[in-house]
């Protein structure tokens, strides 16, 4: 009988289970193993616990297989995941699921399924010259035969040759990746004998502890030391709060270089690194092959690859990742840079676990003794006031860098244009003047509209018949270079059809306007201009958003058209010009966090102008120029904001004056799922009295096909998060015991969006 057992947790929706631990088979915690799960499926799962003590049950499951040499998580990993499925109220298992990449926790039907699909490490080819040739005379020899007979092959020896030191004949090896000879080439080569072929482990050859750091101006050195005051002081966490063009870059630079030189690691998170491309660029000129990139758009075998690598390292690694990089193995993690703290890809909304990794981050500066920075021109709301508190530290750049200047804001009335006939298409006066000056002075300008598509929806002018999706409760947007309809929320397409479907008679229109309608009126009132577009429709990889961003930097496109995703992580020289084109799109939302977030996303794409000496100029469609968010984007009044937007918060006891759980329940019925909520509001309001909220129906009330319900929980900060938590759980265990409401899905969000 096992006298060992371990707690093992697996990929699924479920705690960790006991399994036996077999005679003879050494395992560690954190070491990945193979485990029988039900009658037929075998999984991967991460042995939490070792223990003596075995289970209330009559039959115990051993353990297949360990799988690789080492474990795959340290004592401090673990505790950040403990952290995370209890803060944010989900299963070990999720946690494991967004954690590990596909490769490394495989499954099956079978044993040998899994085995199979079980990752093996990448090799790389080398080649180095055959012992014969290390001779000088011999060599030469060969070279003189290959120059009349095989002048593909003498090249080919030539470059290997040349690629060994350059006083001896050397045997070293040479990564064939890196030789412009042919691999057919090298392959006769071999098989002639000059050179040598093998296969070795692919390895990342990491550059040594000195860089070439930017010069810092007297702000910046100034901040620079009140950051590492505050460190030094014992803060964990600090913020860096700058204007757009401050040159907080450069002081990220100055940190990491300080952390890579003693042998630390550093991470530095981005909201989407598909739109960091720049940044990696810079980083790579300065750290070398230090540089890792993680995210979601590398292969499964690149991160699997990655993972293995730096669970293996021993520190002096520079990870740029987005939020999921926060699980890698950094075992010598001192210092985590969150640049654009305030953005919403921070948060993941969908699948559990739904995390913040801005908050994530700050949690590790206790969990791993590391320090967090993070950066932002607009902070969000919850950091500024942690950061006025004292609770995290603090240091500002109000200046740009270098001569630039600030931009010149210029709000323009699109109800006044209208009325004077000043108005063509989708743009102002004002608006066109400017970009027909930037034009003619060679310059470039950047368009900002947060609408993808054509037309937000198309309707019937006579009958008032409007394109909906049939499984969602929402409009179908139109898309013209497609030709359809679609769905921007489970993606169902339709035709566009000739007549209205309803009255028969009349030829739908579009209303509103999106990106792809921008674009095709600015190339025809300009068209000379080199108009180009960066959304989510026409950007369906990697390559094509490098095609698109490569095009502008090198001024092979005068206008891009775009939505958020032209205003993050952008440094463009050349742009003196950037169009807001309907601000009001922007706070009109059914969120008490619209006005911050327009504030923040307008403050970003106007930073775009005038990267350089030229402070450039930014002008703001509006039809409501007096709005106080849209004054103080005008007037860069970030403090007017915050206390305008922290007063409502205080009376009607929003964050950051309370926290947030949202729970949605989903079904197809709504009449049993309305029951069901109602059940369920009963039994917190037991608990929480005024404190819950509904239930409601959100403003898409129904996608694919199922209907949707909130309630929402209110907690004052003064209240124990921990103990709410602890309640909301058992409650929430008792409710889906109800067999009435068996089917019901119930998704838990902690700090929503």
């Amino acid at each position: 009988m096992p006298s060992r057992y371990a707690d093992i947790v697996l990929p699924l929706a479920q705690p960790a289970y006991t399994f036996a631990v077999p005679d003879g088979i050494e395992v560690a915690e954190g070491q990945a193993v193979a485990v029988q799960f039900g009658p037929r499926k075998f999984y991967t799962g991460i042995v939490w616990r070792l223990h003596d003590r075995r289970p209330d049950f009559k039959r115990i499951k051993s353990i297949c297989k360990v799988l690789y040499d080492s474990p795959l998580l340290s004592e401090k990993q673990r505790a950040l995941w403990e952290w995370v499925a209890s803060y944010y109220l989900c299963s070990m298992g999720e946690v494991m699921r967004c954690a590990l990449p596909s490769l490394i926790k495989p499954s099956g039907d079978t044993e040998e399924e899994l085995l199979h699909d079980e990752y093996r490490p990448r090799t790389e080819g080398y080649v180095s010259l055959a012992p014969e040739l290390r001779d000088e005379t011999r060599l030469n020899e060969v070279f003189e035969k290959l120059a009349r007979r095989a002048p593909k092959q003498y090249e080919a020896l030539l470059e290997i040759a040349s690629a060994q030191e350059p006083d001896r004949i050397a045997t070293g090896e040479i990564a064939r990746r890196l030789l412009q000879a042919d691999y057919a080439v090298l392959h006769t080569l071999a098989r002639k004998g000059f050179i040598c072929e093998t296969e070795h482990l692919r390895t990342t050859e990491r550059s040594g502890s000195r860089f070439r750091l930017p010069e810092l101006t007297p702000r910046q050195t100034e901040a620079l030391e009140t950051l590492r005051a505050h460190y030094a002081a014992g803060r964990g966490t600090a913020l860096l709060h700058g204007i757009t063009g401050s040159g907080k870059t450069e002081i990220y630079i100055h940190l990491i270089a300080e952390v890579l030189a003693r042998g630390g690691d550093v991470l530095l998170l981005v909201p989407e690194i598909a739109l960091t491309a720049q940044l990696i660029a810079r980083m790579e000129r300065i750290f070398g092959s230090r540089v890792t990139a993680y995210h979601s758009k590398l292969t499964p075998h690149r991160r699997t690859e990655t993972y293995l690598q730096l669970n293996r390292s021993e520190g002096g690694e520079f990870v740029i990742g987005a939020r999921s990089a926060l699980f890698l193995p950094l075992h010598r993690l001192q210092l985590i840079i969150v640049d654009e703290e305030h953005d919403a890809s921070y948060k993941q909304t969908e699948p559990a676990p739904r995390y913040q990794a801005r908050d994530c981050a700050v949690m590790m500066t206790k969990l791993f003794g590391c320090r967090t920075l993070l950066g932002s021109a607009t902070p969000s709301l919850e950091t500024w006031i942690n950061a006025r508190s004292g609770k995290y530290g603090k240091a500002v750049l109000t200046e740009r860098y270098g001569a630039a200047r600030p931009p010149r804001i210029t709000l323009s009335d699109t109800l006044r244009a209208a009325r004077r006939g000043e108005r063509k298409g989708r743009f102002n006066k004002i608006l066109l003047e400017k970009l027909g000056t930037v034009l003619e002075r060679n310059e470039q300008a950047m368009l900002f509209q947060n609408r993808r598509g054509y037309a937000p929806y198309v309707t019937c002018t006579e009958c008032g018949w409007t394109a909906r999706c049939p499984h969602c409760n929402v409009t179908l947007a139109y898309h013209r270079n497609s030709g359809k309809l679609v769905c921007h929320y489970c993606g169902y397409t339709d035709r566009v059809p000739a007549r209205c479907p309803s009255c028969k008679v009349t030829e739908i229109v579009p209303m509103g306007f999106g990106t792809e309608q921008v674009e095709q009126e600015i190339a025809a009132l300009f068209p000379e201009a080199r108009v180009a577009r960066l959304d989510r429709d026409n950007v369906t990889s990697e390559r094509a958003y490098q095609a698109i961003i490569a095009d502008f930097e090198a001024h092979r496109t005068d206008i891009l058209v775009g939505t958020q995703m032209i205003t993050k992580g952008f440094d463009f020289g050349g742009v003196s010009l950037v169009g807001i084109l309907n601000a009001d799109n922007l706070l009109n939302s059914p969120d008490f966090r619209a006005a911050e977030r327009a504030f923040q996303l307008m403050t970003q794409v106007a930073g775009r102008a005038g990267r350089r000496d030229d402070g450039g100029e930014v002008i703001i469609q509006t039809a409501e120029p007096g709005h106080p968010v849209i004054r103080q984007v005008a007037a860069g009044d970030y403090e007017g904001m915050v206390r305008m937007q922290l007063a409502d918060r205080e009376t009607f006891f929003y964050p950051p004056y309370a926290r947030l759980t949202a729970l949605t329940l989903r079904h197809h019925d709504p009449q049993l799922l309305r029951r069901a909520a109602e059940e369920l509001a009963v039994r917190l309001r037991a608990r929480f009295g005024h404190r819950l909220l509904g239930p409601s129906a959100p403003p898409v009330d129904r996608i694919r096909d199922e209907y949707l319900l909130k309630l929402l929980l209110k907690v004052e900060n003064g209240a124990s998060s921990q103990h709410a938590r602890q309640i909301l759980t058992a409650e929430l265990e008792r409710f889906a015991a109800i067999p009435a409401f068996k089917n019901i899905t119930l998704l838990t969000d902690v700090d929503p969006l």
